[in-house]
């Protein structure tokens, strides 16, 4: 027997509470039933968004409400700056493209942070810019981008949306939507609402419908004011995945009862510990220093070690699953994922794990430095 570890930056550990509530009985979606608890999941969503304005839910992963922001809010041949230093941000770009956007490309290292002066440089040079689209935690390289100040420039400009990924931040990092001049903000299930993959959310501002009303790109099933409009009646415009929003709203009531601060606080010791247990055996972290982010962290694979057998001997001998690096990337970083349902011994033995793996490899360093860099952090030391 094998107990078993997800360590990814998503899907993420599902709680049992939320597992238990979606294997009962399914119930139809059109019940009062249903429409209550799909009441208070747009309820809780707003909680965990820190939004008044609408939060839209949609059966989908996160791409499809990547793509569904992207066609709510512009026209063809509108200009949109598209920030990106990650995988997610490229595909950012590449939906954009694809609705015959004119990409005006704010590109940097995976390495980097996004500069917001290069934003507000952009905006000041290319007058009638509608949109600015930014990643605020990538998950390719945990990098995490400042979107509170972006969101301070794009403010300025009334006729210019900021819209934000946060599908591996929300529940992991602060976003105060609202306070920071967000316009569309938007998550995935598999990641810090603690869920298995298949919803995704998003939130609109006031700002973000008046773009929408001169939007001409074409969309059917993601159209926004489809789902604003059965919103205001408690229900959803297509077949929504039923067993999903019963267990999202067993998650949101846990994160609730932490309070998102608290939530927010675990998550960055969480990211501190396994930063602090890494560089403790010698390994060199992937993102800045500045612009760490609490979701997942990546690191460099030391030289003269086989990056994806790390992976595979964690995953196969010690049932500890973690992700390795994306596209150029590949073999040279691997990535620790800490967003969602995970706690202090998570860490430890993830940390203990790498130990033996790196050992087993042939890669020399001081047996228990990082569990013990880790404890440290816990224990506050």
């Amino acid at each position: 027997m094998q107990k078993k570890y997800l360590m990814t930056p998503g899907p993420t550990p599902v709680p049992a509470e939320v597992l238990l509530t979606q294997a009962a009985p399914i119930i139809h979606h059109r019940t009062p039933d249903f429409s209550a608890a799909f009441k208070q999941a747009i309820e809780g969503l707003k909680y965990v968004f820190q939004t008044e304005s609408d939060v839209l839910l949609f059966a989908s992963s996160g791409t499809g409400v990547m793509e569904a922001a992207i066609a709510n809010s512009f026209c063809a041949g509108d200009s949109v700056i598209v920030c990106r230093n990650g995988k997610f941000g490229d595909r950012q770009k590449q939906i954009a493209e694809v609705y015959g956007l004119n990409v005006i490309d704010l590109a940097y290292e995976w390495t980097s942070v996004v500069d917001p002066a290069d934003v507000a440089t952009a905006l000041a040079e290319n007058p009638g810019v509608r949109g600015v689209i930014v990643t605020q935690s990538e998950t390719s390289s945990g990098v995490l981008n400042d979107v509170k100040a972006i969101g301070a420039i794009v403010r300025e400009h009334p006729d210019t949306i900021l819209i934000v990924d946060s599908i591996t931040g929300i529940g992991a990092v602060d976003c105060k939507t609202d306070e920071w001049g967000l316009d569309i903000v938007m998550t995935g299930s598999q990641k810090g609402l603690m869920l298995p993959p298949g919803l995704a959310a998003c939130t609109v501002s006031a700002k973000a419908w008046k773009a929408y009303e001169r939007s001409t790109l074409p969309k059917y099933y993601f159209d926004f004011m489809k789902y604003k409009k059965n919103i205001e009646k408690d229900t959803t415009p297509f077949t929504p995945a039923v067993s999903l929003v019963l267990g999202l709203n067993v998650a949101l009531n846990m994160i609730r009862e932490e309070r998102i601060e608290n939530t927010i606080a675990r998550h960055s010791r969480l990211a501190e510990a396994t930063r602090k247990g890494c560089e403790a055996l010698g390994l060199e972290l992937f993102a800045p220093a500045e612009g760490r982010g609490s979701a997942v962290t990546p690191v460099w694979v030391p030289e003269g070690v086989d990056g994806k057998k790390i992976v595979s001997i964690l995953k196969n001998k010690y049932g500890i699953t973690i992700a390795g690096g994306q596209d150029d990337y590949a073999g040279r970083i691997f990535r620790v994922g800490h967003l969602g349902y995970f706690g202090e011994f998570d860490i430890i033995t993830t940390l203990a794990g790498l130990e033996m793996t790196l050992a087993e490899l042939g890669y020399e360093f001081e047996r228990g430095e990082g569990i013990k860099a880790a404890e440290a952090v816990f224990m506050g030391e």
